[in-house]
């Protein structure tokens, strides 16, 4: 026979309630539970409302029933109770409560000095624990699946510029096909990541990779079919059904690998390398940011390499072939990724109380998805425009609109239609990418002399000052010649590194000054806008699409430059209260 005891204390009486339970186990089970502190459990304390004191106590294991006999006294007491209920009413003792009372307090205070007494790491341990990955297998996995991928990625972003370079000496299809891959950008950017949020991670990369490479072998059909007819002139090029097909198949290619490196850069390294684990993620990031500039020198000095020696139809068919061999890689690397990491990218993007409001009050369809991007642009727009570092944010973005003085489509375009071989032009990408690589490690030894901000202000005035004499020599009118056409590519790729510091530095700056709640919103927007800033460039490169006009847009690509870098420096300069609270630590700003 089991007994459970139920206890109401009342302010005039000791009288407790006992009621008998017939269970199939033989104890009593007492279960104390006080409304308050400890407070009340101390007789000087009394409660100030000891009608609502309830008490229930518990006992395990025990046949001793002797302490729950009642004597006369409390049968002539309790008379009421024993009509009222068909239970016996027993009396316990206070004493023996406030005494058990004590003992609970002293066990609080032999748990708080065992508590106080157990042994804290060492800053070493400390920094030993935030240096290892949570998951580090799968950060490797994650890392051979960034390399397969990005490889075919960096190569076709030169391949497909120099191969249309090759049908016309014209810079306007390879300016059309880079402005509408960067609205596409703009406009489809919130739209795919609202997706990707309603699906799980691995299915959903897997899906993006498919696509992307789709669009990456229907780019090269079309491009492989204009060299078959050779279009005569721009005009016929740009209204030809497979140029369409071919701006449309270069956007989806865009924006899938924009999805996918954002689903890598901020959400998937994250898990892998541990949230609470800022050593290892920032080497994380390193080795990420190290694997794509190192694909981008292969990519093009492999295509360029080729292009050399054999036709372009031969080349295009060999980056056709590379494609398909990359894609089951990347998509048995990703798998075995979460594997590694014991599913660990299977986990739910937000709570589920949260996931079940949201998918039983709205369901994704094309009306909630664009009204929903909508409205995060307007916001991400309001919260970018009132960043405390929003200087240096236009600053970062200002270099977007130098289009023409940096590694890109328009650039490998002017240097194929200036006789250059293409073996050169590769080297020349593959340089300016070294000096990414580069950068990482030279703007860690300026912020450790020079502080953040004056690291970033050097990275903006040394490549403003190349660059300002890469213009002066292309203006001299002697780049038909060897060695000033050479000391132009130098100076151009020296300018790099001036660019990535900043790049570097001023991602630092950016995390430094914006508060963790809205990085991601922000940081969005701010891609945004640096992909609207270099559409801008490309449209003005339509308009002035003949090479003849290239020195025109090389003086607008250092303007974007020079008013960066005059931009950082004011704002450095004429430091506000809020910076001096962020950057505290600078000794300039002080």
């Amino acid at each position: 026979m089991g007994v459970g005891i139920f206890a109401h204390a009342q302010p005039s009486t000791n009288l407790f309630s006992l009621r008998q339970i017939h269970s199939s186990s033989s104890y009593l089970r007492i279960r104390p539970h006080f409304s308050s502190g400890r407070r009340w459990l101390n007789p000087k304390f009394p409660p100030p409302r000891l009608d609502c004191f309830s008490l229930r106590c518990s006992l395990t294991n025990t046949d001793v029933c002797n302490p729950v006999a009642t004597d006369e006294e409390v049968h002539e007491g309790t008379a009421s109770a024993d009509s009222n209920c068909p239970v016996p009413v027993v009396q316990l003792k206070s004493d023996a409560l406030e005494t058990e009372a004590l003992n609970l307090l002293a066990g609080g205070t032999y748990v708080d000095t065992l508590l106080t007494a157990l042994p804290v790491l060492s800053e070493e341990e400390q920094n030993a624990i935030a240096a290892t990955p949570a998951h580090p297998a799968g950060l490797y996995a994650l890392y051979a699946s960034c390399l397969a991928g990005n490889l075919v990625e960096q190569l076709w972003n030169f391949a497909w510029p120099a191969a249309i370079a090759l049908l016309h000496p014209s810079l306007l299809p390879v300016a059309v096909m880079g402005f509408f891959a960067k609205v596409a950008v703009i406009v489809g950017g919130p739209l795919v990541g609202k997706l990707m949020d309603h699906f799980p991670r691995v299915p959903a990369y897997n899906c993006l990779t498919i696509v992307q490479v789709a669009a990456q072998l229907l780019s090269v059909g079309m491009i492989i079919h204009a060299h078959a007819i050779h279009p005569t002139s721009m005009s016929s090029v740009l209204v030809q059904p497979w140029f369409s097909v071919l701006v449309l198949a270069g956007a989806i290619e865009r924006l899938s690998g924009l999805a996918l490196g954002v689903a890598v850069e901020r959400d998937w390294v994250v898990l892998l390398a541990g949230t609470n684990r800022p050593i290892a993620l920032a080497r994380a990031n390193a080795v990420l940011s190290r694997i794509d500039l190192v694909c981008e020198i292969a990519g093009a000095s492999l295509f360029g390499i080729f292009l050399s020696k054999h036709e372009p139809v031969t080349c295009l068919k060999l980056a056709a072939s590379l494609m398909i061999w990359a894609l089951p890689v990347v998509v048995v690397l990703t798998w075995l990724t979460n594997q590694l990491s014991s599913g660990v990218l299977d986990r739910a993007k937000c709570p589920q109380t949260s996931c079940r409001s949201s998918s039983a009050g709205s369901t994704p369809d094309s009306q909630n998805i664009v009204g929903m991007s909508i409205e995060a642009i307007k916001h991400g727009w309001v919260e970018y425009m009132q960043q405390p570092v929003l200087p240096a944010s236009l600053a970062y973005v200002l270099l977007y609109f130098n289009v023409v003085l940096a590694p890109g489509g328009l650039m490998t375009a002017f240097l194929t239609q200036h006789g250059l071989q293409p073996s050169i032009i590769g080297g020349f990408s593959g340089l300016c990418a070294f000096m990414g690589v580069a950068a990482t490690y030279v703007s860690a030894e300026m912020v450790k002399r020079l502080g953040i901000l004056k690291a970033g202000a050097a990275g903006l005035i040394l490549q403003a000052s190349l660059l300002t004499i890469a213009v002066a020599v292309y203006w001299s009118r002697s780049l038909s010649q060897q060695i000033p056409l050479q000391f132009f590519l130098s100076l151009i790729v020296l300018s790099r590194l001036g660019h990535m510091s900043y790049d570097v530095v001023g991602a630092q700056i950016l995390q430094t000054g914006i508060p963790p709640s809205k990085a991601n919103l922000i940081g969005a927007t701010e891609v945004s806008v640096a992909s609207l800033a270099e559409s801008v460039m490309l449209g003005v490169a339509i308009i002035a699409n003949d090479t003849s006009h290239f020195g025109f847009l090389a003086m607008l690509s250092l303007l974007s430059v020079v008013g960066a870098a005059c931009l950082y420096c004011r704002w450095l300069t004429n430091p506000t209260d809020t910076q001096r609270s962020l950057f505290s630590f600078e000794p300039q700003i002080s």
